[in-house]
């Protein structure tokens, strides 16, 4: 692995270094440390809290507002869809989707041909002409963006997973005036099995790739969720559209980073894939996910979350336990943003599929500070070298600065207020330590001088659910 990681660090400086000086630079890898990114000379990570990716496919959808909101909240990333896939009203439960515009309120890489009769309302799509009230609107949210050094995650495609998706779609035969292929299986749709339509897939993504070629806040998913139906077909076409993208980059002055959605909750990835430099996963299981991956010396990122409820607790717990195991990307799906509470304020309803408000932003932007406040590109997880399990239960997820800086996390299932004892394996020395409640920011420190070396017991201050500790060893 050490040659693997050799050449990522030296693509890394190459990219940085080939701009121009008229070119800004693009977001890419860390070269010191590729677990994690470097964005516009500082080293980053991402963590957001997104709409539910129409911002620029829904003509409701007043994005500004909604960017200054992130802004607001310390939000650094933000995930948006290409508009070639479209959902129903209320899909997957959600009660205002952005992703579901009203009729003749949707707006996508193609133009509308002057014929009537696409299936949501307005005239079917002309697949010969492209939309250039579509890419201004495209540009602009990442420019918008851009203002406020918020990165855009385009995701060029996503999984259709049922037939009514697959009707809503512009490539879908009776939508279009071009006599496309029927093809009425939403299973064949992303797959190698059909030219014609994979030849239109294509030209999206080399348009959409030349429009955007000059943006450093920008990279590409090719695809979300590429593992519903046919798996092995959509592997195949994930990777033949994923060396689309970067070929139509090639000849690019700034080239943008690609990444592929690997799985909901964890897999394991032998080897990095070709021209894939982020390996997202949903849902992830923070102690599991990052373990069996971090192997692959690039980012990890957890960028979509959902489907356990409404309460925020589970959505921070989440975040704090995948950024404190080493990863480098945490985008919450936030459903209090809709096209009537751009700014977050719609109140998420009992059923739906996630949650999202304020105050669990304000809680993100707490982890941001956290991560933040540390020299994260010179840390790595924690191993039990480090730190022992608590044996009352409690979760502990940790990065450590060798002899420098260790940085733990606690979480807890108790709905009551604890303590607990955290015993790590520290050098001879004396210790600053500070407590940071992780729901309102208050803080507590303390110290701890003259300790002979080996393993420390240290007693949290009492908390509801979780706290994060970070020690530092005074010089």
């Amino acid at each position: 692995m050490k040659s693997s990681k050799l050449f990522i660090i030296m693509s890394a400086a190459f990219l940085i270094t080939s701009c121009s000086p008229d070119q800004p630079t693009p977001l890419t890898v860390h070269p010191e440390n590729p677990h994690y990114f470097l964005f516009r000379g500082n080293p980053t990570v991402f963590i957001g809290s997104t709409e539910h990716y129409g911002a620029v496919m829904n003509l409701d959808f007043d994005y500004v507002k909604y960017l200054d909101e992130l802004a607001a909240c310390g939000m650094n990333i933000t995930r948006t869809f290409s508009g070639v896939y479209v959902e129903p009203q209320k899909a997957f439960g959600i009660l205002k989707n952005t992703m579901a515009p009203a009729p003749e309120r949707y707006i996508a890489p193609w133009a509308r041909s002057p014929e009537p009769g696409y299936s949501n309302g307005g005239n079917r799509f002309d697949l010969n002409k492209w939309d250039e009230a579509y890419f201004t609107r495209l540009k602009d949210f990442i420019a918008e963006a851009g203002k406020r050094n918020i990165v855009v995650e385009l995701d060029l495609f996503s999984c259709i997973y049922d037939t009514i998706q697959w009707k809503f779609s512009p490539l879908y035969y009776s939508n279009n005036i071009n006599n496309t292929q029927i093809i009425r299986d939403w299973k064949e749709v992303l797959s190698l099995r059909h030219p014609e339509l994979l030849a239109e897939q294509e030209k999206m993504v080399k348009k959409i790739t030349s429009e955007l070629k000059d943006f450093d806040n920008l990279y590409y998913e090719v695809c979300n969720e590429p593992y519903f139906g046919d798996t092995t077909a959509l592997r195949e076409w994930e990777e033949y559209m994923t060396s689309v993208v970067a070929d139509a980059e090639k000849d690019f002055e700034l080239k943008h980073l690609i990444s592929n959605n690997v799985q909901n909750f964890k897999k394991y990835l032998p080897e990095p894939r070709k021209h894939v430099s982020i390996y997202n996963f949903h849902y992830a299981e923070p102690p599991v996910t990052i373990p069996l991956n971090y192997h692959l010396n690039l980012p990890l990122g957890d960028n979509e979350t959902g489907f356990r409820g409404i309460e925020g607790d589970i959505y921070r717990i989440e975040a704090w336990r995948f950024m404190l195991e080493g990863g480098a990307l945490f985008n919450h799906l936030d459903y209090s943003f809709t096209t009537d509470n751009e700014d977050g304020t719609n109140v998420v309803q009992k059923g739906e599929p996630g949650g999202g408000s304020r105050e669990l932003r304000n809680q993100f932007k707490l982890l941001a500070g956290f991560m933040n406040s540390l020299n994260f590109i010179s840390m790595k997880p924690v191993t039990d070298a480090t730190v022992r399990p608590d044996v009352n239960g409690t979760s502990i997820n940790g990065l450590e600065e060798e002899g420098k800086v260790w940085a733990f996390y606690l979480s807890t299932k108790d709905t009551v207020q604890v303590t607990s004892t955290l015993e790590v394996n520290l050098p001879a020395g004396s210790y600053d330590i500070k407590w940071l409640d992780t729901k309102n920011g208050a803080e507590k420190s303390g110290q701890h001088n003259g300790h002979n070396g080996g393993w420390l017991q240290i007693t949290s201050p009492e908390y509801l659910r979780d706290i994060a500790v970070k020690i530092t060893r005074k010089i």
